[in-house]
């Protein structure tokens, strides 16, 4: 998951991804950046590009139309939702209650983000989920780095994980596009022990 203030840095950071092995990526629309450097991200082949922290019907169609492949929210956002699946762009909302799980199989999804994943109990909270909601999948994000990635990834209700290390602000700032790889490419191995994935 990255947050980018300059669509500039869009490109820089898309080779350092994938020279550190990662192939999907989740530009947050917490900025006014956010549409064109989809836009700019989406244009490479070896890179799968959605938008995170989206929020209104209006903001999945921004996205999209600069090349979003899916759609993560921080929560469940039934207008969200069926305007993605109106779309036909894969959608993961948020949920981190049994209530808001139970909302994400009513709409007709298996798959949600599990936001912020630490904070509200972490892998111990997802087994707990897990155990009456078989069919669910989760994408832990928050709190999530490379020391407990594999935790997670080992756990079969966890699809993939997302954050934000290997691509902090203060590394975008500063052009640290060396650093973002080798972070990136520490994160890859880490998941590749587990044969997991990774957002």
């Amino acid at each position: 998951m990255v947050v980018l203030e300059e669509a500039a840095a869009a490109e820089p950071l898309a080779v350092a991804l994938t020279e550190g092995g990662l192939h999907t990526v989740e530009v947050t629309f917490r900025t006014d950046a956010a549409a064109d450097a989809i836009r700019v991200m989406s244009q490479r082949p070896d890179l799968l590009v959605g938008a995170g922290t989206v929020l209104t019907p209006a903001q999945v169609d921004r996205a999209v139309e600069a090349g979003a492949r899916f759609v993560v929210s921080p929560g469940f956002g039934p207008a969200v939702v069926r305007h993605c699946q109106e779309l036909g762009v894969p959608v993961f909302p948020g949920a981190a209650t049994a209530t808001e799980i139970q909302l994400a199989l009513d709409a007709g999804l298996d798959t949600v983000k599990f936001f912020p994943a630490e904070q509200l109990g972490g892998l111990a909270m997802i087994k707990a989920l897990a155990a009456p909601f078989r069919s669910v999948r989760f994408i832990p994000t928050g709190g999530v780095n490379t020391s407990n990635l594999s935790d997670y990834l080992a756990n079969p209700s966890v699809l993939a994980v997302g954050g934000t290390w290997m691509v902090a602000p203060a590394l975008l700032a500063a052009g640290r596009w060396d650093e973002v790889t080798r972070l990136t490419a520490a994160a890859v191995s880490a998941a590749h022990a587990v044969g997991g994935s990774q957002e």
